[in-house]
């Protein structure tokens, strides 16, 4: 039997946090071709986006639980495989409602990946070294939503749209045929009433009422969002506002995507050195006036790539410093709970991340204005979020 601790699992359990973020990524350069095959608005398209966003985050609440009672394996197989279902219906959608009928599939079996892939690093690597491997892991997650939108682009312009789909399909059938061949159970402390309502209750009450939890958890829930007003808007105002193509879009969130690597590396080489507390406060503040830079340069309109996407790379570097760490942070003191505190983690992270991109979404206006509102306003919020947790005695 494989190894948990193994490098081939390591790049699995990557595979599958990193099957969330490239569901959004890979396909947000054809959004505006998405809108033109089915004749409809930017609103409808964007449910594509903010639909699997609300799934993806409620269904978290049931996965970690689930995966406490019976295990991280099983549960991981029955989500992957109901992603991979999802795929080949958005692949052969001949509706924008038979896509987002396939994207809420997707979101529904794809958000046991990044739950359960994080409980099974809390489970082999304990606190700290947990929030090292997370961000080592966040470094090589990246790249797959790093290439998804340049791949994304050049596939809508030479094959359209369906191309994108078909690629996640086969990523999904990867990920699902690495589960069951190469991971092995490792969750040691399996509850039998942790799926129980009063008891899945309870712990989330527990986990919401530790002042450290719920500082990291609306740290995390912030930063992402702020992402989040990114991934809705950046798509129409770089190819609608300012002029370019798909694929030159893509290599523009792939900038942004750097800037998130940069910031996981600087964030695994020093948290443990300066702890996780230190790590998250500075990587807030960068986001932060990153946030505002843009929003500034969004009010004197100075409508241009640079001056909106300089600010972004640097958003994300402290989003990579950020992220990582608030979650080992908030699920390494619950190794019992560990499944329910990555659930209700992730379901405020991509909650508020919904919210945020449907009010993007409704308040384009031809101006880069509302995306730079929401990137800022998240970013503040996770500043201030952090100062809720706990020094270290």
């Amino acid at each position: 039997m494989i190894r948990p601790d193994a490098l081939i699992v390591i790049i699995l359990l990557t595979m599958l946090t990193a099957l969330g973020p490239i569901t959004t990524d890979l396909y947000l350069p054809s959004l505006p071709s998405i809108q033109a095959y089915f004749d409809t608005d930017v609103p409808t398209v964007q449910l594509t986006l903010s639909v699997y966003l609300v799934v993806f985050a409620i269904c978290q609440l049931f996965y970690g639980p689930m995966s406490d009672r019976y295990g991280r394996r099983p549960v991981l197989i029955l989500g992957t495989f109901i992603y991979f279902l999802g795929a080949i219906v958005c692949l052969i959608a001949s509706s924008i409602e038979m896509l987002i009928a396939g994207r809420m599939l997707q979101a529904l079996g794809g958000c046991a990946g990044i739950v359960l892939a994080r409980s099974v690093v809390r489970d082999v690597y304990g606190q700290q070294k947990s929030a090292k491997m997370l961000s080592y892991m966040g470094t090589a997650m990246a790249l797959a939503p790093g290439l998804g939108p340049i791949i994304g682009g050049y596939l809508t312009v030479a094959f359209g749209w369906q191309a994108n789909f078909g690629i996640l399909v086969a990523f999904g059938g990867l990920c699902l045929l690495g589960i069951i061949f190469l991971l092995q159970e490792t969750n040691v402390h399996k509850d039998p009433d942790a799926v129980h309502p009063v008891q899945t209750f309870n712990n989330f009450l527990k986990l919401l009422s530790n002042r450290t939890y719920a500082g990291y958890l609306l740290t995390a829930a912030f930063s992402y969002s702020g992402l989040f007003a990114f991934i809705s808007g950046s798509s129409f105002v770089f190819i609608n506002v300012v002029g370019l193509t798909a694929d030159q879009y893509g290599y523009c969130f792939a900038a942004a995507v750097v800037g998130y690597m940069i910031g996981t590396q600087i964030g695994g080489r020093s948290v443990e050195k300066f702890g996780i507390p230190s790590v998250v406060k500075w990587g807030t503040i960068v986001s932060a006036i990153s946030g505002i830079a843009m929003l500034a340069t969004a009010m004197a309109s100075m409508t241009s790539v640079a001056a909106i996407l300089i600010p972004m790379v640097f958003y994300m570097a402290g989003m990579g410093m950020t992220l990582p760490n608030s979650m080992a942070g908030a699920i390494g003191p619950f190794p019992k709970m560990a499944g329910a505190a990555s659930s209700l983690a992730g379901f405020a992270q991509y909650g508020i991340a919904s919210f945020v991109g449907l009010g993007v979404a409704h308040s384009f206006d031809m101006t880069e204005l509302p995306m730079a509102t929401g990137v800022a306003t998240m970013g503040v919020g996770a500043m201030l979020s952090c100062r809720l947790v706990k020094p270290a005695s």
